[in-house]
């Protein structure tokens, strides 16, 4: 097994997206998922964009796949990186490809000047959750998301100051 792990690009936004679907089809919100492999490809994919990604092959095949993009704490005043989405295709689980996508992406952060990571798992989605907590991003009960989305972030949007 050769597994090499290389920088996405636009070109992989067919795959990547394919990732995602799989992603929404295992935790049972697919149907939520909007987004085309076109947006993926105009929107990230590349320095300096939304997002970067980084894509995991095992002999030549998709495997994996990393989305990250770059956040900054104004508590500790230094920049992080935030990771969006981790996938690695159910065929080449246990080979410790999520665990190298997550460490190169820290390793990629850090050369930037980051000083942390975050992510988000979804509550139902234990096994991630165990991953993440067995490679020390803990779980930090004080923190809690919020999102507006759709008509929701429409409305924020167009109100008054």
């Amino acid at each position: 097994m050769i597994l090499l792990i290389r920088d996405a690009t636009p070109a992989d936004a067919e795959a990547i997206h394919t990732a995602i679907v799989g992603m929404g089809k295992l935790l049972g919100t697919a149907h939520k998922i909007v987004s085309t492999p076109e947006d993926l490809a105009r929107e990230g994919l590349a320095p300096g964009r939304a997002f970067e990604g980084l894509v995991a092959e095992v002999d030549g095949q998709f495997a994996g796949m990393c989305l990250y993009l770059p956040v900054f704490s104004t508590w500790l005043g230094r920049p992080g990186v935030y990771v969006q989405d981790l996938f690695v295709d159910e065929r080449f689980r246990g080979m410790k490809i999520g665990e190298a996508l997550i460490r190169r992406v820290a390793r990629i952060g850090r050369a930037r000047g980051a000083n942390h990571l975050r992510l988000a798992v979804d509550l139902d989605n234990t096994r991630a959750q165990a991953f993440y907590e067995r490679l020390g991003v803990a779980h930090y009960a004080d923190d809690r998301i919020h999102a507006a989305y759709g008509e929701a972030f429409d409305r924020l949007s167009e109100g008054d100051e």
